[in-house]
């Protein structure tokens, strides 16, 4: 049996700014105290078009009218036009609502277009977040270290033969490939790369690591265990730097 999984879960990054919640004279900007990108984890971009959450929860004096969050690559300001990608917001528009008191959260969604990044833009990106009082009163923040945008990965797997005999040999391949950014959007098998095969025996709920296999110069997964009986096999891929990390479901083999 083959099985195949794809890895392209967004997550994202939550950044808390130093601030007191206190109201602001009139004409003075926002305090933004905390900015969340997908939850606290890396945002993981495939191949199509993903939509990422994001908050922005500020105070002021006055009702907090609309808020943004804009990812970049490179450089350290968006205001210095250092840097060489952006993710922008689907709208202008940000839904907020009151917290307490002063205190107002604003949800947005961020158009994470693989179409606008390139291979080499996978890695730690900033964030530059803006909370609005009226028509111009704002504030930014563009916390450091800030969040990954990484690329998706794919991850198969498939044991066999099944049934086998009890002492024959079981092969287990598979293939690790990851979201393609430059010209085409496309997977390509990526070579190279550390991944562990993995055991778990019918009837328990725990996967143990049988050995380390590495990935050939297409991504191609190949190895051999000797059947010894009934289970699960899967691969384990830990990620990288610029890629995200993915583990099969488990492919059955009965032992005979």
């Amino acid at each position: 049996m083959r099985i195949s999984v794809l890895g392209a879960t967004i997550g994202a990054l939550a950044v808390t700014a130093v601030g007191v919640p206190v109201a602001h004279a009139d004409g003075a900007p926002p305090v933004i105290l905390d900015v969340t990108v997908n939850g606290g984890k890396d945002v993981v971009i495939g191949t199509s078009t993903e939509l990422i959450t994001a908050t922005v929860t500020a105070s002021d004096a006055a009702a907090i009218t609309n808020g943004s969050v804009t990812l970049f690559h490179g450089g350290t300001d968006l205001n210095d036009d250092d840097f060489d990608a952006v993710l922008d917001p689907t709208k202008n528009q940000a839904s907020c609502s009151r917290v307490s008191g002063h205190t107002w959260k604003c949800s947005l969604l961020i158009n994470g277009n693989p179409t606008l990044i390139k291979n080499s833009d996978a890695g730690t990106w900033h964030v530059y977040a803006q909370a609005y009082a009226g028509t111009s009163s704002y504030t930014t923040l563009t916390p450091d270290p800030a969040l990954r945008v990484l690329r998706a990965s794919k991850l198969t797997v498939n044991a066999s033969p099944e049934p086998v005999k009890r002492g024959r040999t079981i092969t287990v391949a598979g293939k690790l490939s990851r979201a393609w950014w430059d010209d085409e959007l496309a997977y390509h098998g990526y070579a190279g790369q550390l991944v562990k095969l993995q055991f778990r025996k019918a009837g328990t709920s725990t996967y143990n690591t049988v050995k380390s296999v590495h990935t050939d110069a297409s991504g191609t997964l190949r190895t051999t265990v000797a059947a010894s009986t009934d289970g699960y096999w899967r691969y384990s891929f830990a990620g990288t730097s610029t890629t995200a990390p993915l583990t099969t479901a488990g492919d059955y083999v009965d032992v005979r």
